[in-house]
């Protein structure tokens, strides 16, 4: 699909949701993030080769949000009536297409060096990504809410449900910021089995790996914000 063709495609879920849209942009990020999981497995295995396609196919879907990200933002330019803040819109906006953009960034930080993990890293490093993918996807199914918002003309059972699936992203982000500090805490526990560039890596890879569950909070807490200044 050309660029042009997948920008129609977008076109047209906006003009029958201008809400439908965004959780497309979401998912693009969820999407992102469960490859992601899938190369760190790569990675751990030694299949320098598979880590480099999941790279790759990362790189995708972070181009595909931003072609979304700039076409919602094109709409938003003209007449369309929004039934929340445009500028609200906006900012609920930009912390979820970091999402994939820190999702890229460690995807291609896992190209950079081969293989060479101890046992007591990798299984911290499985736990971390678990559960930043379990953020994520809550985060989407928190976005999913939204058309439901919508079509009940955001009645108070539907606004209340929402909001308590993001106290649930912000209790799961504060779960994934604990396991981070522990993460850190092994790695320079095991110093002496890595050398100074392996201990760099590492820190960087748990930062990276981090941050997107940093963004998919602060997506929910502005999501929030969207749907009680409406």
């Amino acid at each position: 699909m050309t660029k042009r063709e997948y920008i129609r495609s977008v076109l047209s879920i906006f003009a029958k949701s201008p809400f439908r849209p965004l959780h497309v942009h979401a998912t693009k990020g969820g999407d992102a993030v469960r490859k992601l999981n899938e190369e760190l497995s790569a990675y751990f295995a030694c299949d320098m080769p598979t880590v480099l396609r999941l790279n790759n196919d990362v790189d995708t879907l972070e181009h595909e949000a931003d072609i979304i990200k700039q076409t919602i933002r094109a709409e938003l330019s003209s007449s369309i009536m929004l039934p929340v803040h445009a500028d609200d819109l906006l900012n609920f906006l930009k912390p979820q297409d970091s999402i994939c953009d820190e999702c890229q960034d460690a995807a291609y930080w896992l190209t950079l060096r081969d293989c060479h993990v101890p046992k007591e890293l990798e299984d911290g490093f499985r736990e971390l990504m678990s559960r930043t993918l379990a953020t994520v996807e809550m985060y989407e199914l928190l976005v999913d809410t939204l058309s439901e918002l919508l079509e009940s003309s955001f009645g108070k059972k539907d606004v209340e449900e929402t909001l308590e699936l993001v106290s649930k992203v912000e209790e799961m982000e504060h779960q994934v910021d604990l396991m981070e500090k522990q993460l850190m805490k092994t790695i320079f526990e095991k110093e002496e089995l890595l050398d100074g560039g392996g201990v760099y890596f590492f820190v960087e890879l748990t930062k990276n790996i981090g941050r997107i569950a940093d963004r998919t909070e602060s997506a929910a807490d502005r999501l929030r914000t969207m749907v009680l200044r409406r």
